[in-house]
């Protein structure tokens, strides 16, 4: 009697098991339901022409990058186990691994990761050495995740980067700075990419910048970033009335005081530094209102109250290279979704170097700051 019990529990067990792993196998965020449908493996033939070269399949690799650290959370929620784990299928066919996860530690989340080149895995394919193109190394940043563990931290830092337009005050800018600074010295800069989505873009942009600023540049992949922020329009209006009273001022008769004023202008056009030396890469979607003004020439301000703060000048440097999709009038979720960015029927058109969002979330590497510029030709 005991060993049919027995018997009868063992086939149940079994059932629920094949059960669940035909439901994992079929989950909506399974790579093979939802990845790249025209993206092959690496394969020996990498080592003569490298995929990494071809700039769509860059971008689709890394968006696929990016989706498995939503994943890593959303398996560590879920409490998958190395068997049934979704995120793992979405590096391991571009034969790359998982070295280190980054963990908020105000809700333990997993908010980003880094995924190294997987030497063994591609020596096992015949692929005898890395393809040219292909990072060393890449550190990936989710974004917002709706879900109950995580979206009280998620939130707390649209809501910090929605009112100041920084994301410095975070423990994960910290925390990606330093997985940033330790892979580049691991791996040199130029093997090196950072790259994220939506609030994740935004670490990515700022993290980016600041080691920029430290004269380490790394390649950036940016989707979606945000590009709204409440600083940003009280920012504007002052700006449109500082040129206002500087159009005032220009009609008055002019003075000694006048002149003093002057002399403080600074061009900044006369202080760029580093220019060309870090250029990120910006995906946006017209629809997503999240990321579109970085597609607005002036960035949705007045266009005469920006001359006296333009970036860099035409011939003088790009300051990053914005991809924008064009697939007309889209719902917000579709167009600020990952997921659009490994679509077959993708198109995109590189639409402006520069526009006005873009030379202000970028002025402070092409400009020498105020105290330099006050101090220069001075004894100290």
């Amino acid at each position: 009697m005991m060993s049919k019990t027995s018997a009868q529990e063992m086939v149940k067990t079994e059932g629920a098991d094949v059960v669940k792993e035909e439901r994992e196998s079929s989950h909506p965020y399974a790579f093979h339901v939802s990845g790249p449908r025209n993206v092959a493996s690496p394969n020996w033939k990498e080592i003569i022409i490298s995929s990494w070269k071809d700039g769509n399949y860059k971008r689709t690799v890394i968006a696929c990058f990016i989706q498995a650290v939503y994943l890593l959370e959303l398996d560590r929620q879920e409490n998958r186990t190395e068997q049934n784990a979704l995120a793992p299928k979405w590096w391991i066919p571009f034969k790359y691994k998982l070295t280190r996860t980054l963990i908020d530690e105000r809700d333990g989340s997993i908010f980003g990761a880094i995924l190294e080149w997987d030497r063994a895995a591609a020596l096992a394919e015949f692929i005898l050495m890395r393809p040219s193109g292909a990072p060393k190394a890449v550190l990936a940043l989710r974004g917002t995740l709706l879900k109950g563990p995580t979206i009280r931290r998620d939130v707390e830092d649209d809501l910090r980067f929605l009112a100041w337009e920084s994301l410095k005050g975070s423990v994960r800018f910290n925390a990606a700075l330093e997985a940033l600074k330790s892979i580049s010295d691991g791996y040199g800069s130029n093997n090196v990419c950072i790259a994220g989505h939506s609030l994740g873009a935004g670490f990515a942009l700022q993290v980016g910048k600041a080691l920029a600023k430290q004269g380490v540049f790394v390649e950036a992949h940016l989707f979606n970033p945000p590009s709204v922020s409440l600083a940003m329009s009280v920012r504007n209006i002052g700006e449109k009335a500082t040129f206002a009273w500087k159009r005032f001022k220009s009609m008055l008769p002019s003075s000694s005081e006048s002149l003093a004023n002057g002399n403080e202008v600074v061009d900044n056009t006369t202080n760029l530094i580093g220019l060309n030396k870090w250029v990120p890469h910006l995906y946006v979607n017209n629809s997503d209102y999240i990321c579109c003004y970085y597609n607005d020439p002036t960035g949705g301000e007045d266009k005469a109250a920006d001359k006296e703060n333009a970036g860099p000048k035409n011939g003088q440097g790009a300051l990053a290279k914005l991809f924008v999709m064009s697939k007309g009038k889209q719902k917000f979720l579709e167009a600020h979704g990952l997921e659009q960015w490994w679509s077959d029927d993708l198109e995109l058109q590189l639409a402006l170097q520069s526009s006005k969002l873009i030379s202000k979330q970028l002025k402070s590497l092409y400009s020498l700051p105020p105290s330099s510029q006050q101090t220069q030709g001075k004894p100290q």
